[in-house]
């Protein structure tokens, strides 16, 4: 037994006071902590507290506060984080698809003559009679490596940085819209018997987008807009390259992206979400009611 000094053999404690027992850890019961976190004051034991910039606090302050932490995104709502993910996978889809009518096609310059580029390129007569899928698939055909090289390389460069803004599905968004108005463009405005293939359109709109961005950020556009202009030029000079399809995908892409980046930030995806769906509605009007007059 021992007696109010404390057990025998030792000191007594000081003023014959026996020592207060320390609480347990709010987590751990069973471990006696004199450790408290320094946002709630509650007994931690050192393997539930976290180093914070002003002493530790407990996992579960550290996870609250990480739910009230904002975190920062784009112009367009995006995260802005990662790596470019949709450029190379779209890069991929068309090297394969340029690959399979070369080897379908038997030639690498005249890869046209594949069957699945005549069953997928935008001819107009056949999408009046209901193959309306040319308007998507021709975007994903090219006429030779040298075609696909540069929308590849141009997709490659725009694309990585504008992905970065807009995040993944809005980028997704804007590439398959302008797409669409660069098929649109050729398919209302251009010859009834001509065949229009590639992902020009596209990548158009891409620069239509980046200078809207750039405008966005205040950042000034004169790069974008010098790139257009020169491509423009190109697609002007050099014949058998289908303008009506580069200014289609260019305006249409423009307006995408401006829908995304200038949607008001108060319920910002349910605008963005509209204001796509109206851009798609009203291009395909106009293509319905091109339809019409040729059927």
């Amino acid at each position: 037994m021992s007696g109010p000094g404390g057990p025998p053999g030792y000191p007594p404690y000081p003023g014959g006071q026996q020592p207060v027992a320390q609480p347990g850890c709010v987590r751990h019961p069973d471990r006696p902590t004199g450790l408290l976190c320094v946002r709630c004051d509650r007994p931690s034991c050192p393997e539930c507290l976290r180093e914070a910039s002003v002493g530790f606090q407990c996992v579960d302050c550290v996870r609250e506060g990480a739910r009230s932490v904002r975190t920062p995104s784009t112009v367009a709502g995006a995260s802005g984080a990662g790596s470019s993910v949709v450029v190379p996978a779209l890069i991929v889809v068309n090297t394969a698809l340029f690959l399979f009518t070369v080897l379908q096609g038997l030639s690498l310059q005249h890869n046209y003559r594949s069957a699945l580029f005549q069953d997928w390129v935008l001819f107009p007569p056949a999408v009046v009679a209901g193959e309306w899928w040319r308007l998507v698939t021709a975007g994903f055909l090219h006429y030779g490596p040298v075609h696909l090289v540069f929308n590849m390389l141009a997709l490659w460069f725009i694309g990585r940085d504008l992905e970065q803004v807009l995040g993944r599905a809005r980028f997704t968004a804007v590439y398959v819209v302008s797409l669409l108005g660069g098929s649109a463009a050729a398919f209302v405005f251009g010859a009834v018997y001509s065949q229009v293939a590639g992902a020009s359109g596209a990548v158009f709109g891409l620069m239509g987008g980046l200078a809207v961005v750039l405008r966005r950020l205040n950042r000034p556009p004169r790069p974008a807009l010098t790139l257009i202009a020169v491509n423009v030029a190109i697609s002007i000079v050099l014949p058998g390259i289908s303008l009506l399809g580069h200014l289609g995908g260019l305006v249409v892409g423009a307006a995408a992206t401006a829908v995304l980046v200038y949607a008001p930030r108060a319920d910002r995806v349910r605008w963005q979400v509209v204001g796509i769906a109206a851009l798609v509605a009203f291009v395909l009007l106009v293509m319905g009611a091109r339809m019409a007059l040729l059927s």
